[in-house]
């Protein structure tokens, strides 16, 4: 009998965001006396500045797990070359495929990244999703989730697959190159390479 490795619905608990907002707490009082009160009153009014505090904290709470986890509120009424658009990246696109790529449904969507770190066909990563309870996501929330956060394939180049109306693979995916970043929907032929991370929904 399979044995389904669903990915942990488990989150975060009151106990270590607190550990977590006091080991901060803490080394900020260790350190006050070395800050200008005026510069510092000036970082707290920056808007960025928590959003770049909890990127640092994701960043490491992901390197040390094998999946990652993004919520996306997805406008699955904008045309496949419009959510192309909103990624910003340089594209590298089949418009014929892009035209008939799945929209997925449901504005809010939970989307799920695994790395299996070896090559892949995609028969047998099919059957990667199938064995963690997963389905893969559809480009429209793999794209929403990419447009969110634009450094996300930087260091974790992700993708997923669906069969076009002729039962032949297509893929849409996010990688950089050198100073480029790029989105890829095309026909899809070849293993997927070891690096990839793969995007899914809870079944």
């Amino acid at each position: 009998m399979t044995k389904i490795m669903t990915p942990s619905k488990k989150t975060t608990t009151a106990g270590q965001l607190d550990k977590a907002v006091a080991i901060y707490r803490a080394l900020l009082e260790k350190h006050s006396g070395e800050f200008d009160i005026e510069a510092v009153q000036t970082v707290l009014g920056q808007s960025e500045f928590a959003g770049e505090q909890f990127a640092v904290f994701r960043r490491c709470v992901e390197m040390m797990s094998n999946l990652i986890i993004r919520r996306v509120k997805v406008d699955r009424s904008r045309s496949p070359q419009a959510m192309v658009d909103a990624t910003g990246r340089k594209q590298y696109i089949d418009s014929k495929v892009a035209a008939a790529m799945p929209h997925g449904e449901g504005a809010d969507t939970e989307v799920v990244f695994f790395k299996l770190g070896r090559y892949i066909s995609d028969n047998d990563l099919d059957k990667e999703y199938e064995l963690r309870g997963l389905r893969p996501v559809d480009p429209y929330s793999l794209m929403q989730a990419n447009a969110d956060d634009l450094a996300l394939a930087d260091e974790h180049p992700n993708g997923t697959h669906w069969k076009n109306a002729d039962g032949k693979w297509c893929c849409a995916t996010f990688h950089r190159w050198d100073d480029e970043r790029y989105v890829n929907v095309n026909r899809f032929d070849d293993d997927w390479n070891d690096y990839w991370w793969f995007a899914g929904l809870r079944k």
